[in-house]
């Protein structure tokens, strides 16, 4: 399985050589074998990138993300066509049940609340508003038709980053949050893909120009994880930094806990992914949730 996360920012041209990722810059190159690449991030709006290489990208499914003059993602490059057997797999897509989804929805809002829960506990957060958040979590029904997941990120996030602190305002946690998001986001529609599935019909998310409203329904319990990068590492700083996006990147090739073992973000995404449309198509009852610890490998 591919393993290595690239960040690009300095390059001319991008081509493709004997399976390999070529990179130019000025008289030099470098080569990367291209089924060793996880996750491939071009942060320079100049660079000129070949057509055989993003055809060659899409055959090994590297998750491609292409960033704009202010640094952050705008577009991902995701194959046609990703498993021998996606027709099948759209068409069980399209008809998973209703009841099902909605019992779905309730348990991924409770487990991203408990994952929240984990972040503040970890950073010795306000103990009220953590007993808060295991009441809401107890309480979600199916659906979340109460909104206990708005709730409790509206107390999650002052517990975490301040009183002060409103999501989407333009500062440097927010620049961080959303950065983080987008990486994960982005590998989690790769692998969608890649099983042969579209990530755009969505389990609870159903925005009609979103393209990734399933992506954004599995990402929910790893949101945790770049929550506590980015208060650990970015809470004190004013500009969002280059350090800062290679770092969040790197988070991809990190460990975290799911069935009592540990395995790499990619591989906690597969397992996540199967237990979720195993469960989506009756052939278990049981999801396996990730931890949001992360770990080096």
């Amino acid at each position: 399985m591919s393993y290595r996360v690239i960040y690009i920012e300095k390059c001319e041209y991008l081509r493709l050589y004997l399976d390999n990722l070529k990179v130019e810059v000025k008289n030099d190159s470098l080569l990367f074998p291209i089924s060793d690449i996880q996750i491939l991030v071009i942060d320079n709006y100049q660079s000129t990138m070949s057509v055989p290489l993003i055809n060659k990208l899409t055959e090994y499914n590297v998750c491609t993300i292409i960033c704009g003059v202010d640094h952050l993602p705008k577009s991902y490059i995701l194959p046609m066509n990703g498993h021998f057997s996606s027709s099948g797999n759209i068409l069980k897509q399209i008809n998973w049940d209703e009841n099902r989804k909605q019992t779905l929805h309730s348990m991924i809002i409770k487990y991203k609340i408990l994952n929240q829960i984990e972040i503040l506990k970890m950073n010795n957060k306000s103990f009220d508003v953590i007993k808060k958040l295991y009441e809401f979590a107890d309480s979600i029904v199916p659906g979340d038709k109460t909104n206990r997941e708005g709730l409790a990120a509206k107390m999650y996030f002052r517990a975490l980053f301040g009183n002060d602190f409103i999501r989407f305002d333009d500062d440097v946690i927010n620049a961080g949050l959303n950065y983080g998001y987008a990486i994960f986001r982005s590998l989690i529609a790769s692998i969608i893909v890649a099983k042969g599935y579209l990530a755009n019909i969505g389990i609870f998310h159903k925005g009609k120009q979103n393209m990734f409203n399933l992506s954004d329904d599995i990402i929910e319990v790893f949101r945790p994880i770049v929550d506590d990068f980015v208060y650990k590492e970015m809470s004190e700083d004013i500009l969002f930094k280059q350090s800062h996006r290679e770092s969040l990147i790197q988070l991809a090739n990190k460990k975290i806990e799911i069935d009592e073992r540990k395995q790499t973000v990619a591989n906690a995404i597969h397992l996540y992914l199967d237990s979720v449309f195993n469960y989506l198509d009756g052939k278990n009852d049981t999801i396996l949730y990730p931890l949001p610890v992360i770990y080096d490998l």
